[in-house]
């Protein structure tokens, strides 16, 4: 569409959608000669005020010469932005390169005046703070490193813009103006600013569809029955707070409603405004629907239609127009092929999903790229009984199903603030952007636990789902999330058992575990469990059969109080017999004593005792609650509404919920101070979520100091950069020759041993006598390479004899030199050798990663890795991450290694890496680390160009 305007491509890569302070979308995009009819529009519709601000001068009109300089722009020194919604302009942003003296200049020159325009409607959402993010992204790329820009004093509003943006800047004021200058290289600072503002922006993006005032359902059937209709039915009957209307096209004149709900045959016809709609209607209509709700302003969509990209090809392409068009509009859509939403707060109570039934109100966050699974994990944490014991229930569930637009990413910004969510439980099937993903993981992990359980891990993602391909296997996915606090489990059963417990009691101190009970066996599962999760349990207190609910109240209560132990886990059996203690009393005696000491986290194993985890949880079913009307359901366990539970004092338990008007339950939180227990029907499925939560609280504990990189002084940055620069200018993408290598790593103070060339026996024989004895002798073809154990390398030649001999046995062996590829390298003090990688993935961003060099690593896949930059305890904890560590640190009399010295080594390649994207891997292998020093004996590098944006990049929504 667009073409070039001057001298320079079109650069499309700058095109990008962004979310505004509001949650609303729009489109930046750079001006062409095309937009000038757009532009004079746009310019009409900014007030006075405005122009004057941006001109200094009264200025209603543009002239033809104004028009054609704001719309003719090279790319390079004259660069204009426009914010766009739909077809209008609602912003603007433009830079002109300056020579010293503020002349025009071109490309030798750094800096570059920046000037803005907003049009009022749409001033206060953010729309400048997003252009200057782009336009400085623009600028870095075409060689630009300052902007200036003057300011009338009055003009507050951009002054302020400008201040918050978090760059290092100079202000000075002469002849009644503020000139503003500022450097564009991103500081900690500006990245702070600029992830802040991403945060409430897709926050409020997603607050506006689970927290409508009025919904709209598209596509309702006006019989009973059908998707729509089911869903309409189920917002109406959950109780949603707001206005609820129906939607029909094909429905008769004069038909004002649908079960009494206001009914209309299009969106345009509601009087009033629409927050959310739910389109349920055939694929080929919805692009009409979305062009109905467009025009209605209408902020936000949830379609579950289905037949797009999970349907082939033409679906894809379906979808793909289905958020363009949604987003030329300023829409953001759940979906398409959802489940709908869920949101349980009481000013809400929205059911804006195929569950018939609203699920009671907890503090638990729900995401479910998958229908079924959506559904499985609904069903689970309603259940009382025959599984996990449901203690607290939801606050909002979000279903993304092809997850073409809001994803797992937007939902974690929005639980990241939401006081109303403790706990986010998350089942992804792909990750779209993983580097995006630990950022916010690691954040949110921070302030409140987040479980995921990861479907789809050995094979290709759902055909719905567009995500970055990555080549890093699932288990270096699964380290780097965990790395970033992620709760990694294995199934929906293991992101229930740990999102419950970790949802009502508080995150244990450490790993020793106290357990009692009234049965030996059990308790002895439940000790051998623990052992296996890596736990570190006492031994087992055996309350014998005969024991009373006093009984486990004073075991229980010495337990908490035990400075030895930072968890409980009881066990319970059926007892029978006269003076058996009873379910109910049972459960009080646990939970009063819990309550007693409530910093220590207690969970309750029990066989065949459905009442037990019944009247552990008490009236806490996230199962809905029958009205008053209908009386107790015994289905579903619990009292029901019309039979209010009476708390015991010093209890956690939960009121059950009263009905409202309409006989929708009205949820009733526990106290904040409640912790309810939860109950498991096997020890294993207890200790394995006691595990988590212990690995989880130790790195919150370590998250709060992650140390820090090191600043080496004999790091040349600078003469990396430059001979970088050098490198890549002959071609896109290289392998660096050996010499390259060695002076690249040598500016980052990695010193690589000499390996020369050995052609023929006198070649080997004068490069000994180069290095100085004792030499290796090494064969370097490719299927020799790091192969010892094939015969192709000899060590310790002390003289020329030795030297010559092994030279001839090598050949001898495995061919002619040509093939072998010989090398003579001086030798290196023993160690134990090891490999350090570092990669740039392209989806997951760069990696560090550190095993023993051989069979460790290549057959047993021993392997530890981290995100870079690595820190001095992440390299630390890297050294000790790996299975085989135990090698370093002197196992069985062995001397231990210069550890320090090789997490120095990894941090320097951290920083090589992080510095200069354009070092997209790095290869140093083997690393021998001797008891003193480490010895670097071989080292490959790879550069290429370095992407035109990245996360630190400007705000962007995935590219369609």
């Amino acid at each position: 569409m667009q073409t070039s305007s001057d001298r320079h491509e079109y650069p499309a890569h700058w095109e990008a959608d962004v979310v505004l302070r509001d949650g609303g979308t729009a489109r930046i995009r750079p001006i062409t000669a095309d937009d000038a009819e757009r532009l004079v529009s746009f310019y009409e519709q900014v007030s006075d005020e405005s122009k004057y601000y941006r001109f200094f001068a009264p200025y209603p009109r543009l002239s033809a010469k104004d028009v054609h300089r704001f719309t003719h722009h090279d790319f390079v020194d004259r660069v204009g932005l426009a914010a766009a919604i739909g077809d209008e302009f609602i912003g603007t942003v433009r830079y002109d390169r300056i020579d010293a003296g503020g002349r025009p200049a071109t490309g030798a020159a750094d800096e570059a005046e920046v000037a803005f325009l907003v049009q009022d409607a749409h001033q206060g959402r953010g729309v400048a703070s997003a252009l200057l993010e782009h336009i400085a992204a623009v600028a870095r790329e075409r060689g630009i490193r300052r902007f200036a820009a003057e300011v009338l004093p009055a003009n507050t509003k951009m002054i302020k813009v400008f201040t918050d943006a978090g760059y290092t800047q100079k202000r000075s004021f002469e002849d009644g103006v503020v000139r503003l200058e500022f450097g564009l290289e991103p500081t900690d600072r500006s990245l702070a600013v600029q992830y802040a503002r991403e945060q409430r922006a897709e926050a409020r993006s997603v607050q506006r569809l689970l927290a409508p005032g009025a919904v709209a359902v598209i596509g309702t059937g006006r019989a009973p029955g059908g998707v729509g209709r089911s869903i309409l039915d189920n917002i109406r009957d959950g109780g949603f707070t707001g206005r609820l209307y129906a939607v029909n096209g094909a429905l008769p004149e004069g038909r004002k409603e649908l079960d009494g709900v206001p009914a209309f045959r299009s969106v345009r016809d509601i009087d009033g405004p629409v927050d959310l709609a739910v389109v349920a209607v055939p694929a080929e209509r919805v692009p009409e629907v979305v062009a109905e709700c467009g025009e209605h302003d209408v902020q936000g969509l949830v379609v579950v239609s289905a037949g797009y990209a999970e349907s082939g090809p033409e679906g894809r392409e379906r979808q793909r127009a289905l958020v363009r068009q949604a987003r030329s509009h300023g829409m953001r859509i759940i979906g398409p092929n959802s489940f709908g939403v869920i949101n349980t707060s009481p000013e809400v109570r929205l059911n804006a999903s195929l569950a018939p039934d609203m699920p009671r109100a907890g503090r638990i966050g729900l995401f479910a790229q998958s229908g079924a699974i959506g559904v499985a994990l609904l069903s689970r944490l309603h259940r009382r009984g025959g599984g996990v014991t449901g203690v607290t229930g939801l606050s909002t569930f979000v279903s993304s199903g092809n997850r073409a637009d809001v994803s797992g990413n937007d939902v974690l910004q929005y639980w990241y603030e939401d006081a109303d969510t403790d706990v986010a439980l998350m089942y992804l099937e792909s990750i779209g952007n993983p580097r995006k993903f630990t950022r916010l993981a690691r954040r949110t992990a921070a302030a409140k636990p987040l479980v995921v359980v990861q479907g789809a891990r050995h094979g290709a993602g759902p055909r719905g789902h567009a995500v970055r391909a990555t080549r890093l296997p699932h288990a270096t996915v699964s380290a780097l999330l965990r790395q970033a606090g992620v709760i990694r489990v294995d199934t929906i059963t293991d992101l229930v058992d740990a999102g419950l417990l970790l949802a009502r009691q508080p995150l244990p101190a450490g790993p020793r575990v106290a357990i009692l009970g009234n049965s030996e066996s059990l308790g002895l599962l439940t000790y051998d469990a623990c052992l296996a999760e890596g736990l570190r349990p006492h031994p087992p207190q055996d309350l014998t059969t005969a024991a009373s609910a006093a009984d486990f109240h004073a075991a229980l209560s010495r337990a908490l109080a035990d400075d030895s132990s930072d968890a409980v886990v009881v066990t319970a059996i059926p007892s029978v017999g006269e003076g058996s203690v009873g379910d109910a009393a049972l459960a009080e005696a646990l939970r009063s004593a819990a309550a007693e000491q409530p910093t220590k986290p207690v969970l309750v194993v029990h066989v065949e005792l459905g009442g037990l985890a019944e009247a552990l949880s008490a009236a806490t079913s996230t199962a809905p609650q029958p009205s008053a009307a209908s009386g107790p359901d015994p289905a579903a366990g619990g009292t029901g509404a019309g039979e209010r539970a009476e708390p015991r004092t010093g209890t956690a338990t939960e009121e059950g919920a009263e009905a409202d008007d309409q006989g929708a339950p009205a949820p009733a939180p526990p106290p904040e101070d409640a912790h309810l227990i939860p109950a498991y029907p096997a020890a294993e499925r207890a200790v394995r979520a006691l595990a988590q939560a212990v690995a989880y609280g130790q790195w919150r504990r370590d998250a709060a100091d992650p140390g820090k990189v090191p600043a080496y002084e004999d790091i040349d940055e600078r003469g990396a950069a430059a001979l970088i620069e050098g490198l890549l200018a002959r071609g896109q993408g290289l392998n660096l020759t050996a010499e390259a290598t060695c002076e690249l790593l040598a500016a980052y103070g990695i010193h690589v041993h000499r390996a020369l060339p050995a052609p023929t026996p006198d070649a080997a024989a004068e490069a000994a006598r180069a290095l100085g004895y004792p030499v290796a002798l090494k064969a370097t073809a490719p299927h020799l390479r790091h192969r010892a154990d094939l015969g192709g390398v000899r060590l310790d030649l002390a003289d020329e004899e030795q030297l010559r001999r092994a030279y001839a046995e090598l050949t001898e062996l495995f061919g002619s030199p040509g093939e072998l590829r010989p090398v003579v390298q001086r030798m290196a003090p023993r160690g134990v050798d090891t490999v350090v990688r570092a990669v740039i993935d392209p989806a997951a961003g760069a990696v560090l990663s550190f095993g023993l060099a051989g069979a460790a690593s290549q057959l047993l896949g021993d392997m530890a890795h981290r995100l870079i930059p690595v820190t001095d305890r992440d390299a630390t904890s890297l050294v000790r991450s790996i299975r085989t560590a135990p090698l370093l640190f002197g196992w069985r009399g062995s001397a231990p290694v210069d550890t320090p010295a090789l997490e120095e080594l990894m941090l320097r390649v951290s920083r090589l890496v992080h510095d200069h994207p354009e070092v997209v891997a790095v290869t140093l292998e083997p690393v021998v680390v001797a008891p003193h020093g480490v010895s670097v004996l071989s080292a490959s590098v790879r550069l290429a160009p370095p992407p035109a944006r990245d996360d630190h990049g400007p705000r962007t929504l995935p590219a369609y």
